[in-house]
């Protein structure tokens, strides 16, 4: 028999279904205790049991154990752990027909946790979701996705005044060559092999994101309720850029209203989404160029954000698809050959970033910068375009844009800097 709750909906009379934690959870907890967690072992006993405050105790005291340092050094146990006590608060939730507060545990459990627990959470969300979404349809929540009015970009452009907004002697020298249906062979050949960037036009058609993700009623229906975490700020160089968690509504509003946190624009960057939310997966492909050379695709990430984001001059180890899905970006891009007239900085992290803002150039640090030959473009929606490894490459949105980046190697991984 099912309960009812505050809000008067029926409460879901089974618990989310965990068949890994079930497995897994001796040794897991084993593990923990061998690195001290015996409060967090004592406390996990009496979550599994049904206890909200202890489910709430364990994921704070695995919350700790992440920040206990630089990301890299945490132990593995304990982002497993800090997955399994996000599973424990979203089985209380979701008994309780609180079914937003569930998926921001599941959510919170996937970015942050380890992989030992993902199939368990990837399948909570999908139930979760489907209960959200089936009460929002019986109260009348959604709106027709289809109707145009809900778009969200505006194809109105005027070339002169971004003009205005871009760096000195943009689209004024040599454009990065476009090619229209470009065939895997002369991808391989004419710039794979040789190194040279290249937009291809024309194969993204058959993508259901070119319909779907320019419309905000679908991305609220399947994604609205989500949490995503968000880059705050002019860009990672500045001193004031930080990191947020945010539902994808709360995104989508700051990008639709004009708003935005404080500190600078709301840019959801360089995040691996689509391992996140299923549905936006299914709205994409991964091109064919992506498999040339016997390549292997390392990581798919999104990149969505208002016009005026920016990713200052930097370059990735891995070749690199960047396929436009909807809106424009500006993207200027400099050869391997010229990083020391680029000064990248010393640090480790920062290695593969430039020192040049090429907003502002400071002409008397760095003089000759000016002077560099680069190819540049405007990105259409559609388009996709190939940065070779190594070449350095900056990018602002000219308006709101939906990106995905396809980054594959054909040697050894490497993990992007």
């Amino acid at each position: 028999m099912s309960k009812t709750t505050a809000s008067g909906v029926d409460s879901p009379c089974n618990d989310l279904k965990t068949p890994t934690l079930d497995t897994e959870s001796p040794t897991l907890l084993h593990s923990i205790s061998e690195q001290g967690g015996y409060a967090y072992v004592r406390m996990a006993s009496l979550a599994a049991a049904g206890d909200i405050r202890a489910a709430e105790a364990v994921r704070e005291m695995a919350w700790e154990q992440l920040h206990s340092g630089p990301w890299h050094s945490v132990l593995p146990v304990w982002r497993d752990a800090y997955s399994m006590a996000c599973l424990h608060v979203a089985k209380h939730h979701y008994g309780n027909g609180e079914f937003k507060e569930a998926l921001k545990a599941l959510d919170m459990g996937i970015i942050m946790g380890g992989n030992l627990l993902r199939k368990d959470l990837d399948s909570a969300i999908g139930k979760v979701s489907e209960k959200a979404r089936s009460i929002r349809v019986s109260d009348g929540s959604y709106q027709d996705f289809g109707n145009s009015e809900h778009q969200l970009v505006d194809h109105d452009f005027d070339v002169s005044k971004v003009l205005q907004l871009l760096p000195v002697k943009s689209l004024a020298s040599k454009l990065v060559v476009k090619r229209s249906g470009l065939s895997l062979e002369k991808f391989l050949k004419d710039h794979y092999l040789s190194g040279t960037p290249v937009i291809i036009s024309d194969c993204m058609a058959h993508w259901p994101a070119k319909k779907n993700w320019n419309n905000i009623d679908y991305l609220l229906r399947v994604a609205g309720d989500r949490t995503v975490p968000v880059e705050v700020g002019k860009n990672y160089l500045c001193a004031d850029w930080k990191q947020e968690l945010v539902t994808f509504s709360e995104f989508l509003e700051r990008i639709r209203s004009h708003s935005c946190s404080p500190g600078g624009p709301t840019y959801l960057a360089q995040h691996p989404l689509f391992d996140q939310i299923n549905e936006l997966r299914r709205d994409i492909f991964i091109p064919d160029y992506c498999f040339a050379g016997g390549g292997e695709l390392r990581f798919l990430n999104a990149w969505f954000g208002p016009a005026g984001t920016v990713t200052p001059l930097h370059h990735d180890p891995h070749h690199n698809i960047l396929a436009q899905v909807v809106g424009k970006k500006y993207i200027r891009l400099y050869p391997a050959s010229v990083s020391e007239e680029l000064f990248p900085y010393s640090e480790t992290m920062l290695s593969n970033s430039s020192q040049v803002d090429l907003d502002d150039v400071d002409e008397r640090k760095f003089p000759k910068v000016q002077d560099l030959e680069f190819v540049d473009c405007i990105l259409e929606e559609g388009e996709m375009l190939y940065i070779p490894p190594k070449w350095w490459h900056y990018v602002r949105s000219l308006t709101t844009s939906l990106s995905v980046s396809f980054w594959w190697s054909e040697g050894e991984s490497s993990s992007p800097s």
